[in-house]
């Protein structure tokens, strides 16, 4: 072997090794009103995950063409379409083709657990979600205890309930794309446009179940005084029993476990299911838990 070619050789073999030693790289998917890169909001989160794991790439996902796009996609869109944009990203960044780990915050959980069911390549190896509303929301953020202001703080559920799976609502008021009505069960199954289809309530979409069962861990954390997520259980798949909006099932007891319509059944049966409680307020958590307990834990 001539000496340029040993040293191609051993160059490439140091590649190699290189790339064998890079850590696992993460994608980041923020809440409602937030943004993907200022300093105090996904930014703080990338640069803490960079300080604790160096070397590691870090992509914090930006829907649309800037910033301001970013964040008014956090309330108005089609989410479909938001998933397919991000499947199309993640497709054609090199830095994620040899697998990924995924942490989704508020909304950003269910939306990259759609990506984990709808787009396997590159594969998601870890999903970590923060809050995330998996069974969907039925009730206003923070209403107030008072009698009557809480009469109008109902008052305005329903007026939701009313509008929210009016196709053009549907379409455009990203919420509503993940409001269930449990009085309501038919029209929400019918006329969810997002997360009925990614919960398989309308059929069960097997390339879904795969996918998702394709995950190493799926950990998802609930806050236990969360004033924003209602019910708080949704974070856990736990909702609301059908026809009523008092007794909550947790989510060995709902059909979608005991059908495994999702995969979650043989997934929890497997260890993959990782339930993880906070006791705090919506994404309220301190810096040292999150990198003892979920970085350290699921993203390394």
């Amino acid at each position: 072997m001539k000496g340029w070619q040993l040293i191609v050789y051993l160059a490439t073999l140091c590649l190699g090794c290189y790339a064998e030693d890079k850590p696992t790289p993460l994608v980041i998917w923020h809440g409602m009103g937030d943004t993907c890169c200022f300093f105090f909001s996904m930014g703080r989160i990338k640069k803490m995950v960079e300080e604790r794991i160096p070397g590691i790439y870090v992509r914090s996902l930006m829907i649309g063409g800037n910033i301001i796009a970013d964040e008014e996609h956090g309330y108005f869109g089609n989410v479909n379409n938001q998933v397919e944009e991000v499947c199309q990203k993640l497709s054609n960044d090199p830095e994620l083709q040899g697998g990924y780990h995924a942490m989704g915050f508020s909304q950003g959980g269910q939306f990259l657990r759609a990506v984990a069911e709808r787009c396997p390549n590159p594969s998601m190896k870890n999903l970590v979600t923060l809050g995330g509303q998996h069974e969907g929301v039925f009730g206003l953020p923070s209403c107030p205890s008072s009698p009557s202001e809480s009469r109008l703080c109902e008052y305005v559920r329903k007026l939701l309930n009313y509008g929210s799976y009016v196709s053009w609502i549907q379409d455009s008021l990203v919420q509503a794309q993940y409001w269930h009505d449990p009085l309501h069960e038919e029209d929400y199954r019918n006329y969810s446009i997002f997360l009925a289809d990614i919960n398989n309530e309308k059929v069960v979409n097997e390339e879904y179940r795969s996918n998702l069962k394709k995950l190493e861990n799926f950990v998802m954390v609930k806050f236990l005084k969360d004033s924003m997520v209602v019910p708080t259980e949704s974070e856990w798949f736990g909702f609301y029993s059908p026809g009523q909006d008092q007794e909550i099932l947790s989510l060995q007891q709902t059909e979608l476990y005991l059908e495994d319509r999702l995969g979650l059944k043989e997934m929890d049966e497997a260890g993959k299911l990782k339930f993880v409680s906070v006791d705090g307020d919506h994404l309220e958590f301190s810096d040292e838990w999150f990198l003892q307990e979920i970085v350290d834990k699921y993203v390394t």
